[in-house]
């Protein structure tokens, strides 16, 4: 019998924690495939923040690390400093990345450290009860929203747009994973970003909007479909820096 599966060698093969629906699984996969194709899993370390995006060391056979709430890119950046043949990669949440982490991510994108961060947002606090994130929507329903965001409260947050402008930052790219199609380009916009690093070129960022059913108060299929109707919209796909050439 052909054999059409197997787990990528950059992954434990264990059970997940992840709630049924939930994104973080095929972000997973993408990115276990991506290190396993460049031939880079024995000099990879990944960091992992607080949140749901933290238990990714759980998951990924390489060396990883955890950092404190927003700390990410800080602890990435000095591991790639101490170890610059490493090939250093940040796995965060929007509530991460957008919100405690801001600061951290603004500087480190502008100083053109040479990591790599995945991005994963679904608009909305996972692990901490489905608060709203500097990402949520206008009008989107949280539990600290629960008639909807208003701008007295701000508008989403588009990092990728915000990190465009300066020149530290080489390749940002915005992608989903609401269907076929857009899982593909997913991962070529992963493996992109993993080459800008090893070209040693500067800051890359692949944002990806994720579903998080459980806090939309969605079936899984209708979290996709959310993704399409509602955040597509907001978050246009597409890259922001850079080009896909070569990936």
């Amino acid at each position: 019998m052909k054999k059409v599966f197997s787990l990528p060698e950059s992954m434990k093969d264990v059970w997940t924690h992840y709630c049924p629906g939930c994104g973080h699984g095929v972000i997973h996969r993408l990115l276990g495939e991506v290190i396993d194709e460049l031939g880079i899993r024995e000099k990879t370390i990944g960091v992992a923040p607080v949140g749901c995006a933290v238990i990714a060391y759980d998951y990924f056979n390489i060396d990883m690390t955890e950092a404190a709430h927003g700390r990410t890119p800080a602890v990435a950046t000095g591991i790639k400093r101490i170890l610059p043949e490493r090939v250093v990669f940040t796995y965060q949440g929007d509530g991460d990345l957008a919100a405690i982490g801001t600061s951290e991510i603004i500087h480190a994108a502008n100083r053109g450290e040479r990591i790599t961060v995945i991005f994963v947002n679904n608009a909305v606090y996972g692990m901490t009860g489905g608060q709203m994130a500097p990402t949520t929507m206008l009008g989107q329903v949280t539990a600290t929203t629960p008639g909807g965001r208003d701008s007295s409260a701000g508008y989403p947050l588009k990092v990728s747009e915000l990190l465009a402008i300066l020149p530290g930052t080489v390749f940002l790219c915005r992608t989903a994973i609401s269907n076929p199609a857009n899982i593909r380009k997913t991962k070529l916009a992963i493996k992109k970003a993993f080459q800008v690093q090893l070209e040693n070129k500067g800051f890359s960022l692949v944002e990806i909007l994720s579903p998080c059913p459980s806090y939309w108060r969605l079936s899984p299929k209708e979290a996709k479909e959310w993704i399409e109707e509602k955040m597509i919209p907001n978050f246009p796909l597409g890259v922001i820096k850079g080009n896909l050439k070569d990936a």
